[in-house]
Formats: C-alpha cells, sequence, structure tokens
C-alpha cells in the first residue's frame, strides 16, 4: 500500500498545495517564481532522460525553502545559510528514499563543489546564486571536494545542481505540479 497519511490528502495533496501556495512566491529575485524554478528542474531532468528518482529530486530539490514545511526563506534573504538542502531533504524522508532525498541534501554541496571542480562554473551562477553561494559557505577546499566525491550520492547530487542552475527561464514552458503527480506516486514509500 502507498503511504497517504499525512492529513485528509496525503504527501502529494500537501506538496501540491505548497507548489500552488507558496511556491507562487518569488524566488530570490529571479525571473521566475519558487515553484516555476522547481518544476522547470524537474521537467529538464526529465528532457534528460534521468531516471524518476532523479527527476523527483530535482523537481523537489527547494522544498525545503517553504515555510510551510521547514525553516523557509527568510534566513536565506537575511544573509544566513537556511540549511534548506537538509531540512528539506529530511522532511521528505516521510515518504521517499534516499534516492530522492540525498540528492536534494547534496544539491547545495554540488554547487560548492562544481564552483571549485569546474573552471568557469562560478560564471554561470546567476546573481542570487551567487549571493547564497557565499552565505553557504562558499566554493570547496581541495579537501571538501575529496570528501564530497567519495559521498554515494555526489554524482546525482551533481546532475540536479545543473538542472537546478538552468531552472530560471521565463519563458520556458512547463508543465505543472499535476504531471508529475504519477511520477512521485511511483517513488512513494510503502507502509509496513
Amino acid at each position: 500500500m502507498n503511504a497517504t497519511a499525512d492529513g485528509a490528502g496525503g504527501p502529494l495533496d500537501l506538496l501540491a498545495g505548497l507548489f500552488e501556495g507558496e511556491g507562487s512566491a518569488e524566488y530570490f529575485g529571479e525571473e521566475v517564481t519558487q515553484a516555476e524554478h522547481m518544476l522547470q528542474a524537474g521537467a529538464l531532468a526529465e528532457a534528460a532522460g534521468a531516471p524518476d528518482h532523479l527527476v523527483a529530486a530535482a523537481l523537489l530539490h527547494d522544498i525545503g525553502h517553504f515555510h510551510g514545511t521547514v525553516t523557509g526563506r527568510d534566513l536565506m534573504e537575511g544573509g544566513q545559510d537556511n540549511r534548506h538542502s537538509h531540512t528539506g531533504a529530511d522532511w521528505l524522508a516521510r515518504w521517499f528514499g534516499p534516492e530522492v532525498t540525498e540528492p536534494v541534501r547534496l544539491h547545495v554541496a554540488a554547487k560548492r563543489y562544481l564552483c571549485t571542480a569546474e573552471p568557469g562554473y562560478f560564471d554561470l551562477l546567476s546573481e542570487a546564486s551567487v549571493h547564497t553561494l557565499r552565505v553557504q559557505g562558499g566554493p570547496m577546499t581541495p579537501e571538501q571536494v575529496r570528501a564530497f566525491e567519495a559521498l554515494p550520492g555526489a554524482a546525482d547530487a551533481v546532475a540536479v545542481r545543473r538542472w537546478d542552475e538552468r531552472a530560471k527561464d521565463p519563458l520556458m514552458a512547463t508543465p505543472g505540479f499535476a504531471y508529475f503527480r504519477p511520477l512521485l506516486e511511483r517513488l512513494l514509500l510503502t507502509e509496513g
């Protein structure tokens, strides 16, 4: 049986409500809303032929910015790291396995990693992403790069990060949350 216990409508209704509600808010000065950004990341992952768990991770990677779920955006806007990658992954772990939650948890570390490991990656960052990079600890040291590369989910997190950075196009036609529901439904943990 699929896990559906969390309020009246289950986890997918809860997520849909967050995308429709808080997700409609502006996204740190980007030209897309928070929900549009996340939907674009999911669509980019799907277009790249990513497996379902990575499409889900790309779609849900910034869920930790929502007040209704965890710590919200105010800390980031105020120049303090809200650790949205960790809190979002922990929150999602109620319904999804580590193949979804670990790329979410590591997507900020992946940005820090890429800024050190790939010359020119920093130049691809939006102004808002440069600001959050500073708040999140800046580019990794060589020691941190080696430690990150040894993590089991590092490659998936880097893939999510690349879609994350590209998912800020105000002209991109993107499906709504309902489009991704069947994929998310397949990935829900089963109850014992």
